[in-house]
């Protein structure tokens, strides 16, 4: 699964989508509820990001300490504990930044999601699209209800990098929960990129990949962002043509911290 951005892209990505999300939550309540996550509030989403940053930044620069669960525990409710969250959180984002430019370009750490790029550029990759993600969350917080696609402004190749990671990476690496009784095929096209990729879920385990199947069962479509969005769970603008898949994609395909 090479990544289709480089590296300036990814800490470009993670520092705009770490400075939206402190501005979204700059005025509000700690208390406020986060419609996209709803068991959260907004300070909740800031200590978690703050805490995966982090994590991902002691992970990059091999701190053994990172494998014990009580180490993002510990930082979560460092990051719960602040008198200014938002500060919190982006010298967490500016410090994970550093440690992804001093890593070597063939650092070699722990990384989870399957066929990933060289560790360096698929750590810069995952927390561009963790922070992104959470930024939408932070956007959603302050607007007090799930925002559109369009409302979050986000780059078409971001969003499409981003669904690219969601479908080859984290997709495939899910077991029973997204296992069907037949095969289906599905197409996932965006409107606004030129990247496309056919999903296959089966008794046997999930497929995903680039360009287009010659039948599908269902086809997805929409903008990049409305796609990138979707998938992961926030909101509801994806087109579907065909057999109801999206609905067993909500229901099978979600990602929480362990």
């Amino acid at each position: 699964m090479p990544a289709s951005l480089a590296l300036d892209d990814y800490l470009d990505g993670l520092a705009t989508a770490a400075a939206r999300l402190r501005e979204d939550t700059a005025e509000l309540p700690e208390e406020s509820m986060v419609p996209t996550c709803p068991q959260w509030s907004a300070l909740q989403l800031i200590a978690h990001t703050g805490m995966v940053h982090r994590w991902a930044t002691a992970v990059i620069r091999g701190d053994e300490a990172a494998k014990a669960p009580s180490y993002s525990a510990g930082l979560e409710e460092e990051g719960m504990q602040q008198t200014d969250p938002g500060g919190w959180l982006l010298a967490g984002s500016d410090a994970l930044e550093r440690a992804l430019r001093d890593a070597p370009a063939d650092l070699d750490v722990f990384f989870f999601l399957n066929d990933a790029p060289e560790s360096r550029l698929a750590w810069a990759r995952r927390q561009c699209h963790e922070t992104t993600v959470h930024a939408f969350d932070a956007l959603a917080a302050r607007l007090g209800q799930v925002p559109s696609a369009a409302d979050a402004e986000l780059d078409p190749r971001i969003a499409a990098d981003g669904i690219d990671e969601l479908l080859r990476g984290f997709a495939t690496r899910r077991k029973e929960s997204m296992l069907t009784s037949r095969p289906i095929s599905v197409a996932v096209q965006p409107d606004d990129v030129e990247q496309s990729w056919t999903l296959r879920l089966s008794p046997d385990g999930t497929t995903c990949d680039l360009g287009l199947p010659d039948r599908a069962d269902s086809t997805w479509t929409g903008t990049a962002a409305e796609l990138y969005l979707g998938l992961w769970n926030r909101g509801r603008q994806i087109g579907q043509d065909g057999l109801d898949v999206i609905g067993f994609w909500r229901d099978n395909m979600r990602v929480e911290w362990s």
